[in-house]
């Protein structure tokens, strides 16, 4: 199964399908954003050289899953960033390791842009622990605030 990683604003033909598979899964049962806001937010990660970024993987070249790098996704934590945030693979890809290279794919970008972490939110930390980031806050017993420590831009290879 070859998986390839790009970014989406190569590929704006699925901006509204990146959207709603984010919507789906993070925000149909609350209030805050709608798929027209996620479609405009989506359209503003058009240069690979700062944030906002958002990957997506293509299988076969078929939308298969996505994940983000914003400034901050909790306003009560403003001086953590940035954030990976709204990572989530289509339904009948997960278990492929597809959201493995879509968040290994994440950090070498931020690594690449020079930052030292990524925060993150998740009441699933197992998934991340795997793949080496760090509790930072335990904010919930169901929720807490993880963190990828990532190599220096000197060391990371071109």
């Amino acid at each position: 199964m070859p998986v390839r990683i790009d970014h989406l604003y190569r590929h704006p033909q699925l901006t509204e399908t990146v959207a709603r598979l984010i919507y789906d899964e993070f925000w149909a049962d609350r209030d805050g954003m709608s798929v027209a806001d996620l479609v405009a937010h989506l359209r503003t990660t058009d240069d690979p050289n700062r944030i906002p970024l958002s990957l997506i993987a293509l299988v076969d070249g078929e939308f298969a899953g996505t994940v983000n790098l914003i400034d901050n996704d909790d306003r009560n934590r403003a001086h953590l960033h940035p954030w990976l945030a709204a990572m989530v693979v289509v339904p009948p890809r997960r278990g492929q390791g597809i959201g493995t290279r879509l968040v290994q794919a994440l950090l070498a970008e931020a690594a690449r842009l020079g930052f030292p972490a990524v925060h993150f939110g998740t009441d699933g930390p197992g998934f991340y622990s795997r793949l080496g980031a760090q509790l930072h806050e335990q904010v919930t017993p169901d929720f807490c605030i993880m963190r990828f420590e990532l190599p220096s831009p000197a060391a990371v290879p071109m």
